[in-house]
């Protein structure tokens, strides 16, 4: 392996031309690798732009590719400080991610090193990575087992992008789960007692979010996850624009079924956010759009997805996000709202449900992915790198089991 880095050169994302070759530098790496699934250019460039990212209003982003000594395009890196994340941990936390890069470390270090200088220059004390410039569901960690076809918006990458990592000096700050369900197969009868038990108390109703009620229940969403996440490192409050436009994005792909939401004597408690795994869809455009291919996309979208469903192409769904508020926690709530979903994602045709990451901090949730029968498909990590080296690194706090109050 060439350990040369004076053989690459390095420039920054910042015209037309060098965007063109930031979304261009993934098909360098991966073509040829049937489970890779390209992400849409313009999803990804819209992470970069003010004008769709609201994470800007406290922040801000960088990027850089580099080439070799022919021209030819060799890897990419961005890093991104969040202020407003950044007041509730212990010291300044910056983050890099979209990293891609060939199997040569001293391309990587040329990437690591100009990340880590931008990150230093502005007071960083640390440095998180593979991460996104916004929700931690999305483009997050490294693919470090199970390297098969991911879900739309989750990082897939080579094998040998952790040596990489671990190389430059990054260890690893926590593991993250993801467990599937396969919705062949009966779920306990348990399960089914809990759900039954939940739907007939008094005080529990559980509603669907629909397309003509987005915008009451993003308000009943941002609700639920400020205070459920509120106690998670590096948790930063979503705002009213946030959950606004997070709930437009959810009105291109949602199935209402997917997404129960509990009430507890009409107060919101606690939600499940579901849609279905795009990248069965998105897997032919090659991560290119074009205005007849959305077009074509949103006429076949029509009636939950039924062109796709029919035709066997859309047969898995991912459970991006579920919340419960702390004093709910403990009451089944978990289970009730799965379960009053998952037969009607079965009705449709739906052979298997990817549940959203499950990090080694939060056992609760890991529980939760064991008890309801999924099983474990792959796993990421999330990196840290101490640029003051009188810091160690240290795993985040673990979530206690035992319920929560405010």
């Amino acid at each position: 392996m060439d350990h040369n880095v004076h053989t690459f050169t390095i420039e920054e994302v910042c015209n037309s031309k060098t965007k063109k070759d930031f979304a261009n530098v993934i098909r360098t790496i991966y073509e040829g690798d049937p489970e890779w699934i390209s992400p849409l250019d313009n999803h990804v460039e819209e992470i970069f732009d003010p004008r769709h990212n609201p994470n800007f209003e406290y922040g801000s982003a960088c990027r850089w590719l580099i080439r070799d000594n022919s021209g030819n395009l060799a890897g990419r890196i961005a890093a991104f400080i969040n202020e407003k994340k950044i007041k509730s941990l212990p010291f300044p936390v910056g983050g890099i991610g979209f990293f891609e890069c060939i199997d040569n470390f001293g391309a990587a270090r040329m990437l690591f090193d100009t990340a880590a200088a931008w990150l230093k220059e502005r007071k960083m004390e640390a440095i998180d990575g593979p991460i996104n410039f916004g929700e931690n569901n999305r483009y997050w960690g490294l693919l470090v087992e199970g390297f098969t076809a991911t879900p739309f918006s989750t990082n897939y990458n080579k094998p040998y992008y952790r040596k990489l990592f671990e190389d430059y000096g990054f260890k690893v700050h926590y593991e993250m789960f993801s467990n599937e369900i396969d919705l062949s197969k009966n779920m306990d009868s348990r399960f089914t007692e809990i759900a039954s038990w939940l739907n007939k108390k008094n005080d529990v109703v559980v509603r669907h979010a629909r397309l003509d009620n987005l915008k009451e229940f993003a308000a009943y969403f941002r609700e639920i996850y400020n205070e459920s996440w509120q106690h998670h490192e590096g948790f930063s409050e979503i705002s009213v624009h946030q959950a606004n436009k997070f709930a437009e994005e959810m009105r291109h792909v949602l199935i209402d079924t997917f997404c129960p939401f509990a009430f507890v004597k009409g107060e919101p408690a606690g939600f499940i956010i579901a849609v279905p795994d795009l990248n069965q869809i998105f897997r032919d455009f090659k991560g290119r759009t074009n205005v007849f291919k959305m077009l074509l996309f949103k006429w076949r979208s029509r009636n939950n997805f039924l062109w796709y469903r029919k035709r066997g192409i859309l047969t898995k769904a991912h459970a991006m996000a579920i919340g419960i508020k702390p004093k709910f926690q403990g009451q089944g709530m978990e289970t009730g709202m799965m379960m009053s979903s998952l037969d009607a994602v079965r009705a449709m045709g739906f052979k298997t449900v990817e549940l959203g990451w499950a990090g080694d901090f939060n056992p609760k949730i890991i529980r939760l992915h064991k008890a309801v029968g999924a099983y474990p498909i792959r796993k990421h990590v999330a990196f840290r790198y101490m640029l003051d080296k009188g810091r160690e690194v240290s795993a985040p706090a673990v979530i206690p089991l035992g319920k929560r109050t405010r």
